[in-house]
């Protein structure tokens, strides 16, 4: 009962607190504090549900016991940190990305490519991850480039459709005058087309920062060295060693966030003078 009475406390408290933020000119403080109360609540409530109605840890673990079995199990996960989002994520999202942005400019200047590559493109992407992944796994091995493989097969459609939409961001009047200014095809696709599509690019990045992360993880299922986030995940549910499972999940969650955080970060100050940007 106590557990309990804590839980609704927490809530109670959780919830006025964020009234009141919300009910507060915005500002960079309140944009920030209202979801870390809220993230704070839930985790409170959590703790308080499970200790009150003693739910199995096999079943759900206290937020506690996670804290514990992270901080013991530090050099585990930064061993999977590394195979998984260093070697696989990283590697096939700037590969995936890479080339996307790059065939996204060859598709702008000859159109006929458009109408044949992006129908491939959309085929491929339609194409279930967990068909993709042992295929790619049988063809360049259990270690970290099969899961950069699957990563870049993931991202290299959102990326290249993102681009090419960006490149045709701008009107005919903005063309015609740069063509009376007599500018070649490579003075105005860096002077004029490609700043107008970095809002579209830079969302074509953000979207695929979560796609690389859960396609290296989701592949790593289907077949790794001992060690990696996916492989750890598999193998501990099958010891029933949940603690250890919510523990990658966390790591994952804040990889996540920090990648797509830092892709924002990156938009904000590449695209300043874009009204989005700008408020």
């Amino acid at each position: 009962m106590m557990w309990i009475a804590f839980g609704v406390i927490s809530w109670l408290i959780g919830w006025r607190a964020n009234v009141w933020l919300a009910a507060q000119p915005k500002s960079r403080f309140t944009s920030l504090a209202v979801p870390v109360i809220f993230g704070v609540t839930v985790i409170l409530i959590w703790e308080a549900v499970v200790r009150g109605f003693e739910v199995s840890p096999v079943l759900l673990p206290a937020p506690s016991v996670i804290a514990v079995t992270f901080a013991q199990s530090t050099h585990i996960l930064w061993q999977d940190f590394v195979q998984t989002v260093i070697k696989g994520a990283l590697s096939g999202y700037v590969l995936g990305c890479g080339s996307a942005f790059l065939i996204a400019i060859v598709i702008d200047r000859f159109p006929f490519l458009q109408r044949g590559l992006l129908p491939v493109g959309n085929f491929v992407a339609a194409l279930p991850i967990v068909g993709m992944a042992p295929i790619l796994v049988m063809w360049f091995g259990f270690d970290w480039q099969s899961k950069a493989a699957v990563v870049v097969v993931m991202v290299f459609f959102p990326m290249l459709v993102n681009t090419v939409e960006g490149l045709q961001a701008t009107d005919k009047m903005q063309r015609d005058l740069m063509r009376t200014y007599a500018s070649s095809y490579g003075q105005t696709l860096l002077k004029l087309r490609l700043p107008a599509a970095m809002p579209f690019i830079f969302n074509g990045l953000k979207i695929t920062t979560t796609l690389a992360l859960i396609g290296a993880i989701v592949a790593e299922f289907f077949g790794s060295p001992i060690r990696g986030m996916g492989f750890r995940i598999s193998t501990s549910v099958g010891q029933l060693a949940l603690d250890l499972v919510w523990a990658e999940i966390v790591v994952a969650a804040i990889v996540g966030s920090a990648f797509y955080g830092g892709v924002a970060l990156l938009e904000k100050a590449m695209t300043f003078w874009h009204p989005s940007q700008r408020g």
